[in-house]
């Protein structure tokens, strides 16, 4: 039997954890039977296969779909809340919109019933249909309204960044009606060129997820958008800190980069937060010099073989940060960030 932790104030909150629900291969036949993923358990349960169509996508762990073997990690890693969302696989962004809401309402439902095991340890995070952005907005209130913390999306919707003007409308849409959001990298460039050793994983999501970030930025789209806005960007921001001063450097010396962008870049680090999933701790000194401790929160990337295996390590072992940064990134931050 896992346990409840009871405190006031949490230790350790985890903002960037998967969960997939049960999807039998007929409901995801109801969206693509082609291309729809859908959950195998294997053998006895203690093993699973996201599959797509005929075709497995990648091997899993129960955690993933149980709660109560969630909850049985978390009690092992000592982590008092996790925030769940979607696979990215699960978006669904290709399919015809009346389509993807019906799957974004169903899938939010799933999560619902996912934390609502365990209410105090597991918070959900929303997914909603982005390629019709009035859909989107109107899933994101019902979600946020029917429990779920915050919403989760793709960093791009095809060759749509997030400088795109409808996908502005869902981040303007989210920030005046105080509903988070997680941008998380998924569908990566590259293609036959990333074909092996994880290199989607590797190289293209951090760059992805940079794209996201500079897309906001160069492109004057933060201009448009209310200073209110909740918006995380997940995997420590992806190549952004360690860039940043090749863009300052470029906005200062080429007009094509600041055309349309006012002010410097690392003048808008304050418009975003960052998970801590970087695992190293270089890279998270370099990331908390660049954004600041307060917009920096714990991420694992868990249950998932390349996220933190002990959470939480990483920060907690940082002897430059002091006990103040530490705990605000190990907790403090997301309470305040998620409303927790």
């Amino acid at each position: 039997m896992t346990t409840e932790i009871s405190q006031k104030i949490p230790r350790k909150v985890d903002i960037h954890a998967h969960f997939f629900p049960p999807i039998t291969r007929e409901e995801a036949a109801s969206l693509s039977p082609d291309d729809a993923a859908w959950l195998r358990v294997d053998g006895d349960g203690r093993a699973g296969t996201i599959m797509r169509g005929d075709r497995a996508f990648r091997p899993v762990v129960p955690s993933l779909w149980s709660a109560e073997a969630r909850v049985a990690e978390l009690d092992e890693q000592g982590l008092d809340i996790q925030l769940v969302c979607a696979t990215p696989v699960m978006f669904s962004y290709a399919a015809p919109p009346v389509k993807a809401a019906a799957w974004a309402r169903r899938m939010n439902d799933y999560a619902l019933a996912f934390c609502a095991e365990h209410p105090e340890r597991l918070k959900p995070l929303a997914q909603v249909p982005l390629q019709d952005i009035d859909l989107a907005c109107a899933e994101a209130s019902h979600a946020r309204a029917a429990g779920c913390v915050g919403v989760q999306i793709g960093n791009h919707l095809g060759d749509r960044d997030l400088d795109d003007a409808g996908l502005v409308r869902f981040l303007v849409h989210c920030a005046d009606n105080d509903i988070p959001v997680l941008v998380h990298p998924w569908d990566m460039m590259g293609g036959e060129r990333m074909k092996k050793w994880m290199l989607p994983w590797l190289v293209a999501m951090p760059a992805e997820t940079q794209l996201g970030i500079l897309s906001l930025i160069l492109s004057g789209a933060f201009e448009l958008i209310p200073r209110s806005l909740k918006l995380c960007f997940a995997h420590g921001g992806g190549a952004f800190a360690f860039l940043l001063g090749r863009v300052d450097n470029a906005w200062k010396h080429r007009d094509i980069v600041r055309q349309d962008c006012p002010r410097p870049p690392s003048e808008y680090v304050d418009r975003f937060h960052v998970d801590s999933a970087v695992f190293d701790p270089g890279a998270l000194r370099l990331l908390v010099e660049v954004m600041g401790a307060e917009r920096v929160m714990l991420g694992s990337d868990h249950p998932f073989p390349l996220g933190e295996a002990r959470i939480g390590t990483l920060v907690q072992e940082a002897a430059f940060l002091d006990t103040a940064e530490r705990e605000a990134i190990l907790a403090g931050n997301a309470q305040r960030f998620f409303g927790l």
